[in-house]
């Protein structure tokens, strides 16, 4: 499971609103814009959406991502291998499908970046301090 692209799971979801709802953009926008209404003490309406839902699961999933990064073992290499995947293929979706120019997931496509930039430094810098690289006296 360490090797499992988690944000992976995000884009799959998307892709059953999306397929599930006749894969056209204005029916996985209205999917995604359902909403409950949560009346809120300061008097307010706080609309949490489909949409909003994923965006919230994305995060988590981006947080466990980064933190996995931190290892220096060679599960991780075959992780960053398809983070790098599941990126480009959200890149595809959002450029060449119906359905998938949504702002929702754009956010989760820009997440599937960040934890492909930011598996590979962090494993970077991760793998210097293990290895003891760099100059004595610059830290």
């Amino acid at each position: 499971m360490r090797f499992f692209p988690l944000l992976l799971i995000a884009v799959i979801v998307y892709n059953v609103i999306a397929f599930g709802t006749g894969v056209t953009h204005h029916d996985a926008y209205g999917t995604l814009n359902s909403a409950i209404t949560i009346h809120m003490f300061s008097g307010d309406d706080w609309r949490y959406s489909v949409g909003d839902a994923l965006v919230t699961l994305s995060l988590v999933l981006l947080f466990v991502e980064i933190v996995k990064s931190t290892r220096t073992s060679s599960r991780q290499i075959v992780n960053h291998g398809l983070s790098m995947l599941t990126f480009v293929v959200a890149l595809v979706e959002f450029i060449t499908l119906h359905g998938f120019a949504t702002s929702t997931f754009f956010l989760i496509m820009v997440m599937c970046l960040v934890d492909v930039v930011g598996g590979y430094t962090i494993s970077i810098i991760a793998a210097e301090h293990d290895l003891g690289l760099g100059r004595a006296g610059t830290d």
